[in-house]
């Protein structure tokens, strides 16, 4: 539920303006706010520069659609706003200033002219947005300079349009969005093996036959049995589709880079034509979401294939960018090829990767002969990174790290901080999505550079990008429920910078967010509201328990009930000495907001101890730390992304659990989740180690799994069936499943361990 009002304006003067006033996302690097009004009216002039063209017309417009007027043009003297060319502006920057009298915009380029009006349009009435508004309006904006720029030259966004197909209208209104934010690229995923979206007229088959999926999967790939929905399923757009959304990305100041994927992700193409595999077998539109075996066979036939495609897709892009995926790219067919391993003997490669490798980079030399560059996610590093190829790092930094090294561009858009298919609450009600937990403040402090590189290295690194991936998204309200509010903290992160004191830059980052809303509702924006959702954590202190309550934005008031008991205001953290149910909500000015709040704390012996690790989890899936495996919560049966899951890919983990004294148990309690689709399984044994009254370390080794859930396997460790046991440590080891077998989701690659609480009794 919304909680704003908005107001219709007609024939009155606007003064909107309060102690937020410059409530502005992506923040600018320096404002600076004066006393004052410019009063702004249809009586108010223009003059822009014909470079600046763009940004004059994108005003124009957007004024006559808010309130039913343009500025009429004069010249420069006698303009109360000002559009003009100033040598001395960064690139893309601008300086705005607003007197009583004018509204002077400078810059040395159309793209930093075409940001201060967005600054502009952001310091405009909400109500504008509307196109509701009356004519004869008149409002009146804050006196203030503005200086202006962006810290990376590359500032993107993503939509996978192959899993789930958005029509034109709604790219178009995708793209609007992300001007607004100043973001500049838009990444538009067009192929993969649920379907192939893009019209190419010498390969009709890819669009009649590859364009639809005979079915698609209901609920989660990890439910078991699987349902479907029965239906046909797919859509395309046509070249000239593409023409009309690349056209109007241009007067938005956004560049579309198309994705192509190769060599894997490629069943929807094999199935249109299945000489493009490496059997020549025919193959259905895939139905499942996931990683399949099905690639396109590196072949000349295949080779001549995809020189084609490229030809009809590159002159609709006038970017520099071709992507060409690369990713996830399982090589079981190529292994059993004849003509794959043939090749590879030929050309003296090492092995499969090494095939990958000479397939990128003869596409890449395709590519750049026509006069474009190639991007491809990480995997491309493989075998060797093509020689003019940039990376998008999306397994974590380190590929970006390892690429910008070897001195090539790069773009950071890690899984932990920009994929926007991730969950952005833990609550039980969000809606369905692949897993993972990537909360808005998560977003907020992400960082492209990564500290291991040094000054040199990190002009490599051009920006960042957050991606939607869509398997779970069947809609356009959920695209946006999904992207906004995490789309406003990468905007500012590429925009404005990392944030240099997180705890102190957030809450007014979230004032801003919370007073942008209203702009969002405006623009009929379906955003997640979770301002107003509480968080509670575990604390301890001289051996006693405590849970603290928050919520994100100031000026809120929690009242919170503990085992039922009468409802209290919450000032302190809870001391907690049993096993206790939290329930608790937000007020505001006396109302209630956002959701209920409910959290169960198990008060075992493990839960004052303290933790130690072997290895770190992923940082992807290490939301609550160490602490979250004996802090009394246990994670969802339902997904492995919320903060009380952590996640080890690959790695032999043991825990250390001291108890500072020598104390009786008798058991340990272990869950894992257990989703073979996702790489994720459970382990195959369970080693404890401790130290009985005589001081004599004992072991325990168990390998009996109980399958609590469809993704839940746990274990209980006994601990004392014939004596006493007496300890003051506990270690636990778990070593990782191994590699994933052949005929599995991921074969070839490290499974994922994933483990929550630990309860001693």
């Amino acid at each position: 539920m919304r909680n704003y009002l908005l107001v219709i304006f007609c024939s009155i003067s606007f003064c909107i303006f309060s102690q937020n006033e410059t409530a502005l996302i992506p923040k600018p690097q320096s404002i600076e706010l004066k006393s004052g009004n410019f009063n702004f009216d249809e009586t108010t002039t223009v003059y822009f520069e014909t470079e600046f063209e763009i940004a004059g017309n994108i005003l124009n417009e957007f004024l006559q659609n808010g309130v039913g007027f343009q500025l009429q043009s004069t010249s420069k003297n006698k303009a109360k706003i000002v559009i003009e060319k100033d040598a001395s502006q960064p690139s893309e920057g601008y300086f705005l200033d607003i007197s009583d009298s004018k509204i002077i915009i400078k810059a040395i380029d159309s793209s930093g002219a075409f940001y201060a009006v967005q600054t502009l349009r952001q310091l405009l009435p909400i109500a504008l947005e509307q196109k509701k508004t009356k004519e004869n309006t008149s409002f009146t904006l804050p006196q203030l300079t503005v200086s202006d720029f962006p810290k990376f030259p590359y500032r993107g966004m993503h939509l996978d349009c192959a899993r789930h197909f958005f029509d034109k209208e709604f790219i178009k209104k995708y793209i609007a969005n992300l001007a607004l934010l100043k973001m500049n690229y838009f990444h538009w995923h067009l192929t993969d093996d649920q379907g192939w979206r893009i019209e190419i007229k010498k390969y009709p088959k890819l669009t009649s036959k590859g364009g639809f999926r005979d079915e698609t999967l209901i609920g989660h790939y990890n439910d078991q049995p699987q349902k479907f929905d029965g239906k046909r399923y797919g859509g395309f757009y046509t070249q000239e589709d593409i023409k009309e959304v690349v056209a109007f990305a241009a007067k938005y100041n956004i560049t579309v880079i198309p994705e192509i994927e190769m060599p894997g992700h490629a069943q929807a193409a094999i199935s249109a034509y299945p000489e493009l595999g490496c059997t020549g077998k025919q193959i259905p539109v895939a139905t499942t979401w996931g990683v399949f075996e099905d690639i396109f066979c590196p072949n000349e036939q295949t080779f001549t294939f995809l020189e084609n495609v490229l030809s009809e897709v590159m002159p609709l892009f006038p970017g520099e960018y071709i992507h060409i995926g690369g990713d996830e790219a399982p090589k079981i067919k190529w292994k059993n090829c004849a003509h794959c391993q043939q090749l590879i003997n030929d050309l003296n490669l090492q092995d499969e990767h090494g095939l990958q490798s000479y397939f990128i980079q003869r596409i890449e030399k395709f590519v750049n002969s026509k006069g474009k560059k190639i991007i491809g996610w990480d995997e491309i590093l493989e075998g060797g990174l093509a020689p003019n190829a940039t990376l998008m790092s999306w397994r974590g930094m380190q590929g970006g790290i390892d690429a910008a090294k070897q001195k090539h561009n790069v773009i950071m858009t890690p899984n932990s901080h920009a994929y926007f298919d991730y969950y952005q609450s833990d609550k039980s009600d969000e809606p369905l999505a692949i897993g993972g937990f990537l909360p808005l403040k998560k977003v907020y402090s992400f960082n492209p550079i990564p500290k291991e590189l040094n000054k040199e290295e990190a002009k490599y690194i051009l920006g960042a990008q957050a991606n939607l991936w869509t398997e779970y998204i069947p809609n356009e309200q959920q695209v946006e429920y999904m992207i906004f509010p995490r789309i406003l903290a990468m905007s500012e992160v590429t925009w404005s910078g990392p944030s240099q004191n997180l705890e102190k830059e957030y809450p007014e980052f979230l004032s801003r967010v919370e007073n942008f809303m209203p702009r969002l509702d405006a623009l009929s924006i379906n955003y997640a509201n979770h301002l107003y959702e509480i968080e509670g954590k575990i604390s301890k202190s001289n051996g006693n328990v405590f849970y603290e309550l928050t919520t994100p934005t100031k000026g809120k008031e929690i009242r919170y009930s503990i085992n039922n008991v009468e409802s209290k205001v919450y000032s302190n953290p809870i001391l907690i000495e049993k096993d206790s149910k939290i329930t608790a909500n937000v007020f505001k000015n006396g109302e209630k907001v956002g959701r209920d709040f409910s959290e169960k704390i198990i008060y075992h012996k493990g839960i004052t101890a303290n933790i130690s690790l072997n290895v770190p989890p992923n940082p992807t899936y290490a939301a609550g730390g160490k602490e979250a495996l004996i802090n009394g919560i246990q994670g969802s049966d339902k997904r492995y992304g919320d903060k009380e899951w952590l996640g080890f890919w690959g790695d032999d983990l043991e825990i250390t659990i001291d108890f500072g004294k020598e104390i009786e148990i008798n058991s340990a309690n272990l869950r894992f989740y257990d989703a073979p689709g996702q790489w994720i399984h459970s382990p195959k044994e369970v080693l404890i180690y401790c130290y009985n009254e005589d001081g004599k370390k004992v072991s325990y080794i168990t390998k009996y799994f109980k399958k609590n859930e469809p993704n839940i396997s746990t274990v209980k460790v006994e601990l004392s069936e014939n004596y006493i046991l007496k300890t003051s440590i506990l270690q636990i080891r778990i070593p990782n499943y191994g590699t994933i077998p052949d005929g599995q989701k991921g074969a070839g690659h490290k499974a994922w361990t994933f483990i929550d609480e630990i309860i001693i009794e």
